[in-house]
């Protein structure tokens, strides 16, 4: 199987940056999302993550930046994206009903050859292979935000998925520049969420009853671990619209947390990093 066209759904924070990644190191990308208006937004987002390139990628200039643009289409037509694609990623909302909505289609419209593969941090493949109409082909495909750095990709694939399509998925995480990560039973939260998402719900815990503030509770983290950042800068790179979505989830024991968020950030559109405030205000002196 030889990958050499990809198609990205979905081009919000991640979806943006994993098309962005793509084209840096040589395919061809087509990015879709539903409206013009969101096009525009990833475009705006893209100017940023460019930025982030020349400050933090080394070789990167404005001639790699420009053939990286080159090499992206942006559509909103999803029989339009998926017509050429050997595989496409998947980068939509972390609702399952909504994912198999897309896979419906998907099959309808992509060639026989693509490989289906969903960047969701939390949903398990088996959840949504049947609604692909080729199981045998469709697996979890995993980045961490900030992927130019943070650089690993997640790979899980299901009972059915083939060796052969893990492989291949395997090597082209490989050819983007990642670090590939191999799961071999499909485990919610794969490995990085499993190991990321209790730090932040104890950081959440502790900002809503009152312990300490954002900048106590990270300066204690980076102190005593030693890493570069805290759990509240953590939330600010992954979005907050993210964190309240997974935190408001029925269960989570987190709802609490997700209220906060609302009415102290969501609710006054400080998202992030992409908004320019979150937890703390960017760009960060």
């Amino acid at each position: 199987m030889t990958i050499k066209n990809v198609t990205v759904l979905g081009t919000g924070v991640l979806g943006a940056q994993i098309a962005f990644q793509t084209a840096y190191k040589g395919f061809s990308v087509t990015a879709y999302d539903i409206s013009d208006a969101a096009v525009v937004k990833a475009k705006t987002f893209l100017d940023y993550v460019a930025g982030r390139y020349l400050a933090d990628v080394k070789g990167a200039d404005q001639s790699t930046i420009a053939a990286a643009r080159s090499r992206l289409t942006f559509v909103t037509d999803l029989a339009a994206a998926a017509k050429d694609a050997d595989l496409i990623i998947e980068a939509v909302p972390e609702k399952i009903e909504l994912k198999r909505e897309i896979y419906a289609k998907l099959g309808a419209v992509a060639p026989a050859k693509a490989i289906f593969a969903s960047n969701s941090s939390t949903l398990l493949p088996s959840a949504m292979a049947q609604s692909t109409g080729r199981p045998e082909k469709f697996l979890a495909l995993h980045f961490a935000n900030e992927i130019w750095s943070n650089n690993i990709a997640e790979v899980m694939g299901h009972p059915d998925t083939s060796p052969e399509v893990f492989q291949t998925v395997v090597e082209f995480a490989r050819d983007i520049g990642m670090v590939p990560i191999e799961i071999h039973k499909e485990q919610p939260g794969y490995v990085l969420n499993s190991l990321l998402v209790p730090l932040l719900s104890a950081a959440g815990q502790l900002l809503v009853k009152g312990v300490a503030t954002p900048e106590a509770i990270d300066k204690t983290w980076k102190i005593a671990t030693k890493s570069p950042k805290g759990p509240f800068e953590i939330y600010d790179i992954i979005g907050l619209n993210t964190a309240y979505a997974v935190s408001s989830t029925p269960g989570s024991g987190q709802e609490n947390f997700a209220a906060y968020l609302k009415e102290n950030y969501i609710d006054k559109g400080k998202l992030g990093v992409t908004t320019g405030e979150g937890f703390y205000k960017y760009p960060r002196n």
